[in-house]
This record gives structure tokens, C-alpha cells and sequence, in this order.
């Protein structure tokens, strides 16, 4: 898995920050979106971040997940 690669979520993973649910718990489960980063450093410093993969569904949702939660869709071009 790479930045750029669509990715669907795999695992039933509940977030409470999704725009047209705000504050309360969705299901993510399903939904496709692209690999936006992976965090590895924070204000310059390393880190060790326990959900790294970066992404977004749309340009108001972003999410972190591991990369178990994720199945590639579409491979990025090279």
C-alpha cells in the first residue's frame, strides 16, 4: 500500500467525526476513499503512531486506520 492507491474499508471501524453525522457513531465500514499519507513524524519528530494509514473519503472526511482495516481497491500509477 502506497499514497495515491484507493483503498475500502474492511474491518467495522466507528468514528464520530464524519460530517453528516456529527457526534454521533458511523460505521465506516465499506466506504472507499485514497491513501493520503502515513504519519511516521509529528512537528518533525518520529513517531510511532498505532493507526498511520491517512484516508481521506472526501475533502471535509479523513480518517486514520491501520493497515489490516484496509483492502486496495486501485493501485496508484506509477
Amino acid at each position: 500500500m502506497k499514497v495515491g492507491d484507493r483503498v475500502r474499508v474492511i474491518e467495522s471501524v466507528v468514528v464520530y467525526h464524519h460530517p453528516e453525522h456529527k457526534s454521533d457513531p458511523f460505521d465506516v465500514k465499506g466506504l472507499e476513499g485514497g491513501v493520503k499519507a502515513f504519519v511516521t513524524e509529528w512537528r518533525g519528530r518520529p513517531v510511532s503512531a498505532n493507526l498511520p494509514v491517512l484516508v481521506e473519503f472526501s475533502k471535509k472526511f479523513k480518517a486514520h486506520f491501520r493497515d489490516f482495516e484496509l483492502e486496495i481497491v486501485e493501485k496508484a500509477a506509477e
